[in-house]
């Protein structure tokens, strides 16, 4: 297979560029690293193409591994002829390889085999010829009988020859392949109760099916899910007669000699052999599926969450609602420091709302607060209301407060990680600072913890876990390096994730940084231990470096590039100050003064030619240059704050209401509208033009608009639409 050909093809690629790209990642290199400073070799791929693309070659190389295993296998049999070889090597997937190498995989007794030992082999053959000339059938398995080999009667003989023939019509590839399409185009997938008379979450599956070619892919995982836990009944449902034509039609000549026999023996096949093997091809290429959908829709909404824009400058109390033990709260300086640490009692059972007052005034007034964050989680809703109560009884006009998911917070608090960074801290108190960095900043909040747990996902625990840390860790990988991080002050998890940093180098890091105080210079981190020149050339661009001794080391621009900076600094009249002083935002003016033209692309495709660097890499440094260390997060939607509280029992139907995207699954939008449970938005509500995937309207962090539909009080529900 040529898997550069095949690579250009599905991704629209040059083939140079494809190759090219290859080779990048074939040298090591990092995807942040090719994405961002390699744009002239990869014609700009972004980064999530990139991670498709490796994976895709991954995939395409291992097939071509599992292709030239296969051949040589079959090949040490004696049994490799040129056309199957031919068929294995034009195979495209992975499935098509092992249906071909099916018959001559080793296996455990069958009935097939043990007749073959029997001899019935050449019985088998006769049959299968269909010759005009074969005498009776059971005329033509006398010779066969053979008590000494269990073979005791002409019928035991036909029965043999039959079972090698439906094994031969099961391991057939493509009799295979053909039923497999055929299930998928016909069967149903249907489920039913292990106990009707038990009432679960499964209710909506009882008695139920749905055509396999269109089940969504979360009913799938909630099916599978329901089978696990052994409330549901699965199989697949597919009307056999019009499968059996399939093998009827390969292996049966009309009115030929042993056509009954043959139709017996291709029913049995497919009964026996092809159908349960089918069905469970089906479920799991149905599972596959859905859970790599599942896995894009958590690694967009992880991506979405990581990307929230940091509220900076803005010192924050933090409150994690309880009941018993009280709401602990941590005070937090505009830089995330912990400046003190409570609790307060404002929820059942001592529900001391005036002493909750008390220390809330105490701490604003000594610590000038600007903003209240309060976790969503056990008793939020209560402490919600105390809190906007205080805030507008004491003319707090200026405090907002904000809700902040603390999915997660417990297992970060309760880490060793949180032990190591925090080891006087008891886990609830590490729990309350960690919502409020969450608001002061998301990003380097949220990558302590395991992105599973974040909150944003859909069955995460019942997906392929290897490909879902896969999928996850590269999310995070994209967000912090696209952010980039300040070498003076990230802690080792957000170190962990820039480009050719591992754990043990940014524990180095961090340690050398505490043993010679800050870097002066990008350059300096090739003193630090296990950080050498490959490693420095792929994180160096990510790590910045404030107030140094080389303005540059403060932006996005990679010490690779300079030579070129200088050059255009030089050509544009920029001077070491004006970057210092927070960049050029003029600069596309200034170009196009030196290099003439009517639009700003082509004075710096001039620049870039006259100075002998790319075009890409020329338009990039001048975007840095124009705006140093540019924040990508400042272009998503801002925090959503309150400062009133709505209770359930406000709620009507047919009112219009603004909240946030909170998580999105396949079949909608959950949407916090200011009460305790986010009212759903159904994917059919999300538009008044079709919709085909809830992600194609909104993300998490949106705000949008919505207006109540339904709502179901018993169990606390709100239903909403965004059809105004």
């Amino acid at each position: 297979m040529d898997i550069i050909g095949k690579l250009s093809s599905e991704f629209g690629l040059r083939r140079e560029q494809a190759e090219n790209t290859i080779k990048l990642i074939d040298e090591g290199n990092t995807i942040p690293f090719i994405a961002r400073y390699r744009k002239e070799v990869t014609g700009g791929l972004t980064d999530v193409v990139l991670r498709d693309l490796d994976e895709r070659l991954k995939y395409l190389r291992g097939l071509e591994e599992r292709k030239e295993e296969v051949i040589r296998l079959i090949e040490e049999q004696g049994k490799l002829t040129g056309e199957l070889k031919e068929k294995i090597e034009s195979a495209e997937v992975l499935q098509r390889v092992e249906d071909l190498y099916k018959p001559f995989r080793q296996k455990k007794a069958t009935r097939a085999s043990k007749a073959k030992e029997r001899g019935l082999e050449p019985l088998a053959s006769v049959i299968l010829a269909q010759s005009k000339n074969s005498p009776d059938i059971l005329e033509a398995a006398k010779s066969f009988v053979n008590p000494e080999k269990e073979v005791n009667t002409p019928e035991d003989a036909v029965q043999g020859a039959c079972d090698i023939i439906a094994e031969m019509m099961s391991e057939d590839a493509d009799v295979v392949s053909a039923v497999r399409d055929k299930t998928f185009t016909l069967g149903k997938i249907a489920t039913e109760a292990a106990d009707p008379e038990e009432k679960t979450v499964y209710d909506m599956y009882y008695g139920s099916s749905e055509p396999l070619s269109k089940i969504p892919n979360h009913r799938v995982l909630a099916i599978n899910r329901g089978e696990k836990e052994k409330k549901l009944k699965v199989h697949v449902d597919v009307d056999e007669e019009r499968i059996l034509p399939i093998l009827e039609k390969r292996y049966i000549r009309k009115n030929a000699p042993f056509e009954e026999v043959l139709e017996e023996t291709a029913e049995d096949a497919y009964k026996r052999l092809i159908a349960p093997s089918a069905e469970r091809e089906m479920r799991n290429q149905l599972t596959e599926k859905a859970e790599t959908e599942a896995i894009k829709v958590f690694a967009k909404n992880t991506e979405k969450l990581l990307m929230a824009p940091p509220v900076r400058g803005k010192k924050v109390i933090s409150i994690d609602p309880g009941y018993r033990t009280g709401c602990k709260v941590a005070v937090l300086s505009a830089t995330g420091k912990l400046l003190a640490y409570t609790t307060i009692y404002p929820t059942q059972p001592k529900n001391d709302v005036a002493g909750t007052e008390r220390v809330l005034k105490k701490i604003i007034d000594k610590y000038g607060i600007d903003i209240i964050v309060i976790g969503n989680g056990t008793a939020s809703r209560e402490t919600e209301e105390v809190v906007a109560d205080f805030l507008k009884k004491n003319g707090y006009d200026n405090i907002k407060y904000t809700i902040v998911n603390e999915a997660g917070a417990s297992v970060y608090s309760a880490s060793k990680l949180a032990s190591e960074e925090y080891p006087d801290l008891d886990v609830t108190t590490r729990g309350a600072m960690s919502l409020g960095r969450r608001l002061q900043d998301p990003l380097a909040e949220l990558v302590k913890i395991d992105p599973k747990h974040i909150g944003v996902g859909q069955y995460q625990h019942d997906m392929n876990q290897k490909q879902l840390d896969a999928a996850l860790t590269g999310v995070v990988e994209n967000c912090v390096n696209r952010v980039g991080v300040d070498l003076n002050t990230a802690s080792p998890s957000l170190l962990s994730y820039i480009a050719g940093i591992n754990v043990a180098v940014a524990k180095n890091i961090v340690a050398y940084r505490e043993e010679h105080g800050r870097f002066e210079s990008r350059k300096e981190l090739l003193k630090v231990p296990k950080l050498g020149e490959k490693a420095f050339g792929q994180c160096a661009g990510f790590l910045r470096i404030s107030g140094g001794k080389n303005p540059l080391d403060a932006t996005s621009v990679h010490p690779e590039s300079y030579a070129v900076a200088e050059k255009i600094m030089e050509k544009a009249g920029i001077t070491a100050e004006d970057l210092a002083k927070g960049g050029v935002s003029d600069i596309e003016e200034r170009i196009r003064k030196a290099y003439p033209s009517k639009k700003p692309a082509e004075s710096i495709r001039a620049m870039a030619a006259d100075i002998g660097a790319g075009d890409m890499t020329v338009k990039d440094i001048v975007d840095e240059l124009k705006k140093p260390a540019r924040d990508p997060r400042e272009d998503a939607p801002p925090v959503v704050f309150r400062n009133d509280v709505r209770s359930f029992d406000d709620l009507e139907e047919g009112m219009e209401l603004t909240g946030t995207v909170r998580n999105v699954v396949d079949f909608g939008a959950f949407v916090d509208i200011g009460v305790k449970n986010d009212g759903l938005v159904h994917v059919s509500q999300l538009s008044h033009k079709y919709v085909k995937h809830p992600m194609d309207v909104v993300a998490v962090g949106d705000t949008v608009k919505v207006k109540i539909l339904g709502i179901d009080r018993d169990k606390q529900k709100v239903s909403l639409t965004m059809k105004l």
